[in-house]
């Protein structure tokens, strides 16, 4: 092996160890493992957790006076993490175990939620399954049952319908005023919609009594109007209002620029873009945002006590007499010391997460897929389309538009001429020769 000297370009000759030192120090560029799970690794894992769990037992029963549940299990948390840290170090690099340790603590965070998240339903699933098989919990309402009656008479009906006509009123105001308050602030910039996205900031923390109060003041005191359900809808909106319009302006960032450019070269204007490419294209997101939203409003109590009021009985016109939602009869039936009110309660708020995960799902069948996958449906609609517009343009193709003649045919026996006009081209063979040494008349439009 010779080395070029860049002074002399001379070859020289080098020792015969510097091979092997090389080979030493320049180690193969082996890819590193970023997924999938290997013996190793989980050697390590349960070895780690072993560790630590015995660590925590020795501390808190052997060599220090520690106590209680909680410490225990963070104490045996952070010591399966340093021992994890350590027995991944011993085959990979710091990279490696920076990698890992943090897998372990996403994985960890993401376990705890959907444990809260669990014990959550099942518990209100438990406390109320005294009151879910009973058929009249559905179709009956409070008006004649008291807090000592069974089970098997009154139920949540007058809830079920309060909350469903709250929610489309809500639904109905919030969602074009928040999709159209979200292309504003994406497609026009400017000091006026940096001051629009501020007041929609400030407005996601506002505290759901104010909300409450505000429609109060203006439309039960101002106005003179009574408590209804239309009112209570007013008072939910104002709450999923920034909700949706802050999570679609969001969205609505996310779609390529280039989309825009492209349908703007072609010529169309800017409501054509936003309405068949902008939103289109942003439709599962936009969807997200709606059902964020109508989280955030179906569960409100406060507002709805302000401006609904309270009733036993059941009101299905939202524009007159008192009206409640499931969660105001939830506060309402829990707040009784007797079992059959506190199940009742618990049963209502079982049906409450049902009809959320019903309008999410609802939500999601209207929201489609992500931008760039189609399901079978939408796949066949674009084929068609496509069909639909080959056949357009065929039709639209005549021989009066070809800029080379290649013998098109003949529509009435006689050959077609270019007409003359704005737009039309023609070249110089297709004009009549001058007689008389004349110009041939032209027209603006017409290329020479």
């Amino acid at each position: 092996m010779t080395v070029v000297d860049l002074e002399k370009d001379v070859p020289q000759d080098v020792p015969q160890d510097a091979p092997e030192a090389a080979s030493e120090t320049e180690a193969p560029d082996v890819p590193r493992r970023i997924g999938g799970l290997t013996r190793s690794g989980v050697l390590s894992l349960f070895g780690a957790a072993a560790s630590g769990l015995c660590t925590a037992i020795l501390l808190f029963g052997e060599l220090a006076p520690f106590s209680g549940a909680l410490g225990f299990f963070v104490t045996a948390y952070l010591s399966f993490l340093g021992i994890y840290a350590v027995l991944t170090g011993l085959e990979q690099d710091g990279q490696a175990v920076r990698d890992r340790v943090m897998t372990v603590v996403l994985w960890t965070a993401g376990g705890l939620m959907f444990c809260a998240l669990a014990m959550v339903v099942g518990f209100t699933l438990w406390r109320g399954r005294e009151a879910l098989p009973h058929g009249n919990f559905f179709t009956q309402d409070m008006q004649a049952a008291g807090p000592l009656d069974p089970l098997t008479n009154g139920g949540i009906e007058h809830a079920m319908l309060g909350t469903l006509i709250m929610i489309t009123i809500a639904l109905a105001i919030t969602v074009p005023l928040g999709l159209a308050c979200a292309v504003y602030l994406n497609q026009i910039p400017g000091r006026f919609s940096r001051f629009v996205r501020t007041i929609v900031e400030a407005m996601t923390a506002l505290p759901s009594i104010v909300a409450g109060l505000m429609v109060y003041a203006v439309w039960i005191l101002g106005l003179g109007m009574q408590k209804s359900g239309l009112a209570a809808g007013f008072a939910i909106s104002v709450m999923m209002l920034p909700i949706v319009i802050r999570a679609s302006d969001v969205v609505l960032r996310l779609v390529p620029g280039t989309l825009t450019e492209a349908s703007e070269a072609l010529g169309a204007p800017r409501w054509r873009t936003v309405w068949h490419v902008v939103l289109p294209t942003a439709r599962s997101g936009l969807a997200t945002a709606v059902i964020l939203g109508t989280a955030r409003g179906i569960g409100e109590t406060s507002p709805v006590l302000l401006t609904a009021g309270f009733t036993a009985a059941l009101n299905a016109d939202p524009t007159s007499g008192p009206m409640i939602s499931l969660p105001l009869a939830v506060f309402n039936f829990v707040k009784s010391p007797e079992p059959t009110m506190i199940a009742r309660g618990f049963g209502a708020a079982a049906v409450l997460m049902a009809l959320v995960l019903v309008l999410f799902a609802i939500a999601r069948v209207i929201g489609g897929r992500g931008p760039g996958h189609q399901n079978k449906r939408q796949a066949k609609r674009a084929a068609r389309a496509s069909r639909r517009d080959a056949q357009r343009f065929a039709e639209l193709h005549t021989p009066g538009l070809e800029l080379f003649g290649t013998g098109s045919p003949e529509s009435d026996g006689e050959p077609e001429r270019p007409e003359r006009g704005a737009g039309n081209c023609a070249t110089s063979h297709d004009a009549p020769a001058p007689t008389n040494g004349e110009q041939p008349p032209s027209s603006a439009g017409d290329v020479h």
